[in-house]
């Protein structure tokens, strides 16, 4: 995060649970602490599977980088369903504990309902050794700190331009841009975990809008263009109750 850079003139609101970064229901300027969001949407799971194990380093299908961080998985391929589980986070509760781990790869062997696990986020719900348990899995609400990110993909310009999210709290469902109409125009996401518009979302700066799998919505405002840089929005998606 201390590479990101504020250019332009940057504000972001929150729908869903939260608007303007405050609680709904009762948007009277009290304290947060004593406000009750509204539950959030699309909360699924849990799943049922077996977990595996593999040496990870956090990279993967998802185009993150490699990090400290280790508790992560892959995702079965058919769950995988072109990134959308990407960044986000799951518990995953084995035959000897329950861990927290982040999607960050792809397992294309995998049947339905698996998850590949780093050895790391394996020894803590089973032996090494056991190569294979049955696991229980549901998604939760990653531990991040500050706001979301826009990552904006090596060779990115205003003629080919593709962003990925980081530093998200819940899974990303889509990413849309607004156009000189001021319509939000939706940007497909590719597999490998970038929204990718080949023509080009012009010189910028943007007007972003994240939609959670918790049907969250953040809007960022003047994010600027940039050629393998990360930018920081200001505002990040809420816990869910």
């Amino acid at each position: 995060m201390a590479g990101w850079q504020i250019l332009g003139r940057v504000r972001a609101v929150v729908l869903g649970c939260f608007t303007l970064l405050g609680a709904c229901g009762s948007c009277s300027g009290e304290d947060d602490d004593e406000l009750a969001p509204e539950p959030c949407r699309n909360d699924v799971g849990p799943f049922t599977g077996e977990g595996t194990h593999y040496t990870a380093d956090g990279t993967g299908n998802c185009s993150f980088e490699a990090g400290p961080d280790l508790m992560v998985a892959a995702m079965n391929g058919v769950d995988y369903n072109r990134a959308a589980w990407c960044g986000g986070c799951v518990a995953v509760e084995g035959p000897q504990g329950e861990v927290t781990v982040r999607i960050v790869d792809q397992c294309p062997g995998c049947a339905r309902g698996n998850l590949d696990l780093s050895r790391e986020a394996f020894a803590k719900i089973a032996p090494l050794s056991a190569g294979r348990v049955p696991i229980t899995w549901r998604p939760v609400a990653c531990e991040v700190d500050g706001p979301v990110a826009y990552r904006f993909k090596d060779g990115s310009s205003a003629f080919w331009t593709a962003i990925q999210i980081r530093n998200h709290r819940y899974p990303i469902a889509k990413l849309e841009v607004r156009d000189e109409a001021g319509a939000y125009q939706p940007i497909r996401r590719a597999t490998y975990n970038y929204f990718v518009d080949s023509s080009g979302l012009g010189p910028g700066p943007y007007t972003l809008r994240l939609t959670s799998t918790r049907d969250q919505v953040i809007e960022d405002v003047g994010i600027a263009l940039g050629d393998a840089v990360v930018r920081p929005g200001i505002a990040q998606f809420p816990i869910c109750p």
